[in-house]
């Protein structure tokens, strides 16, 4: 029972993952998902109560399914914890979703950089904490408080990604992976001491 409740939730996200990719988020309605899973509207909202609540889950169980798994002690310099993070960064830039939302949801954007934080930002910077946080223990990140240290991470490398296309005229796809690992390197990098 518990296996068909996980296939039949996973079946509606991918629908909508294909009718957003094909619509946009404001084109996209529920039945247009319900009818490309394979279920009715009404099995659609036992498990959401609207289409937006389900257009957040779909783009949190995107963003966090680029987030890298846990890797115990963690990377043991600086420069392989910077490369693992602007990896990340990069998944998330080259997520066709991602360049979906921008160019047909901008406002999807803006409520998540102006106005709420969601859940995917919640999970990634609770994320960042610990690695940061594994950083310093290790010597390898700057001493600080980890919890507000990881809050600019995510600040830098979300409006990176976000305003990524506008600057496509100074920085292409490496060029920008390269910068942005500069730019958080620089932050987290210990003055003194042992350095990655």
């Amino acid at each position: 029972m518990a296996d068909a409740v996980l296939d039949t939730h996973t079946a509606i996200l991918d629908a909508a993952l294909a009718e957003v990719l094909a619509h946009g988020i404001r084109r996209t309605t529920a039945s247009d998902i319900a009818r490309r899973a394979g279920v009715s509207r009404q099995t659609l909202y036992r498990y959401w109560p609207d289409a937006q609540a389900l257009f957040a889950a779909l783009v949190t169980r995107e963003l966090l399914a680029a987030l890298p798994p846990d890797g115990g002690e963690g990377p043991a310099t600086l420069d392989d914890l910077v490369s693992l993070l602007a990896d990340t960064a990069e998944a998330v830039r080259r997520m066709p979703l991602v360049d979906r939302l921008r160019d047909t949801d901008p406002e999807l954007f803006a409520r998540y950089i102006l106005e709420r934080l969601g859940t995917s930002q919640r999970a990634i910077h609770a994320d960042l904490v610990v690695r940061i946080a594994g950083g310093q223990a290790r010597g390898i990140v700057r001493a600080g408080d980890a919890a507000a240290m990881a809050a600019m991470v995510l600040l830098l490398i979300q409006s990176a990604i976000q305003s990524a296309p506008l600057m496509d005229e100074w920085l292409d796809a490496a060029s920008w992976r390269t910068e942005l690992a500069l730019a958080v390197g620089g932050y987290l990098r210990p003055t003194s001491g042992r350095r990655g």
